[in-house]
């Protein structure tokens, strides 16, 4: 049974660390929003 206890706190470990690491993701990182732009062949306006 301790391996089991050692197994889910690992896990629980990792889900911790990676909650943390998108919750630092949303507050430190600011996308900046940019213009696209994409050819339309002229067949696909024709029809």
């Amino acid at each position: 049974m301790p391996s089991l206890f050692r197994f889910l706190l690992v896990i629980g470990l990792l889900a911790g660390v990676a909650f943390v690491g998108m919750a630092a993701l949303v507050a430190f990182v600011e996308p900046q929003p940019r213009e696209m732009s994409q050819p339309i062949p002229p067949s696909v306006l024709n029809k």
